[in-house]
């Protein structure tokens, strides 16, 4: 096993017109201000990229996705509270929520796809977690948010070199609840592994669901990117399309789940294309596993989700998963589009 650490230095410095309690680390090596930076990441996963800041005199590290990280363009800061370093220190281990928003500038070569602005996951560990660090981006990578969230939470403990393959099997066949010939039978297969890392366990639940769904017929997945995840008749009608997202680990005040609806990239000619219009698929299914780790879903019409607030035409990125939106009874909901 190799790990390729792209490290950078984290502190405290006092900046003027940032918050007092900020803490940062900038991406850049040396003086060079201007450039971006290429994050490689091995798709054959021999060698884990690791993406981090490194606070020398409290001896701890920030980690973020390397994923979403590339490109990075050079000088880009990443920020964290006081009390993110606070749980740190205390726990040992921790992971939240950071929002990302589109960078100013347009005149760096990364903008000719804009970059990746959903939310993103920060895990903070002490010196002795590093290795922890390295086995969640093993197992983790290119998981949505969510799903990256709720392994980090799980994954408090090293296990024992003496046992590590066997911590790891139960870990991932506990999470994903699938048998472990299943589980092989995804991995041996590079093209469902690709699947599996944009939500396919996701949709093979929310499908097998559907199926037994009185008055759903046709019901089957749909391969490519940029395609809706499922399609199915219902009461013998014309093909219904259904996108299936991950909701967040955290949650609005009162325990409402929350969606950060739109995809990882945006073309340079129309930033607003990251965002989904109400035409791209009939239903929504919000997966509440993040949450509930159950694979438990919420349907709602994209006809009666929110606008979005600057595109015309598209769907807000910040959904609250609840009445009268949204609903567990999905006969109801393909009812609605009769």
């Amino acid at each position: 096993m190799s790990v390729l650490a792209y490290a950078f230095l984290a502190n405290t410095k006092v900046t003027k017109n940032r918050p007092a309690d900020e803490h940062r680390f900038q991406i850049k090596y040396g003086s060079h201000l201007s450039g971006v930076l290429d994050v490689a990441v091995d798709p054959l996963g021999v060698t884990t990229t690791i993406f981090l800041g490194i606070d020398i005199e409290r001896k701890i590290f920030i980690a973020a996705d390397p994923l979403m990280n590339n490109p990075s363009p050079m000088s880009r800061s990443v920020e964290f509270k006081a009390e993110n370093v606070d749980r740190i220190l205390e726990y040992g281990w921790c992971a939240w929520e950071r929002d990302r928003r589109e960078a100013k500038t347009t005149t760096r070569r990364k903008f000719e796809l804009l970059p990746d602005i959903r939310t993103e996951i920060l895990i903070g560990g002490k010196q002795g977690r590093l290795l922890d660090l390295i086995l969640l981006e093993r197992i983790a990578r290119g998981l949505d948010p969510g799903e990256r969230h709720l392994v980090a939470e799980k994954l408090p403990v090293l296990p024992d070199p003496r046992s590590a393959s066997s911590a790891i099997s139960h870990i991932l066949l506990d999470e994903l609840q699938i048998a472990p010939e299943a589980l092989l039978d995804l991995i041996s297969s590079a093209s469902r592994l690709k699947m599996a890392v944009r939500g396919w366990v996701a949709e093979t639940h929310l499908e097998s669901y559907l199926k037994t769904v009185q008055g759903v017929t046709d019901c089957a997945r749909l391969q490519g990117d940029g395609k809706p995840d499922i399609s199915l008749r219902w009461k013998g009608g014309p093909p219904m399309l259904i996108e299936c997202k991950n909701v967040l680990r955290t949650t609005y005040a009162g325990g409402i789940p929350k969606l950060d609806f739109q995809r990882t990239r945006a073309s340079k000619a129309d930033p607003c294309s990251r965002y989904y219009m109400p035409g791209d698929f009939q239903v929504l299914a919000a997966c509440l596993h993040p949450i509930k780790e159950e694979w438990v879903f919420e349907f709602a019409l994209t006809a009666n989700l929110p606008p979005h607030s600057s595109c015309a035409g598209r769907i807000s990125n910040n959904i609250a998963v609840n009445a009268p939106a949204f609903s567990a009874d999905i006969q109801d909901v393909l009812d609605r589009l009769i």
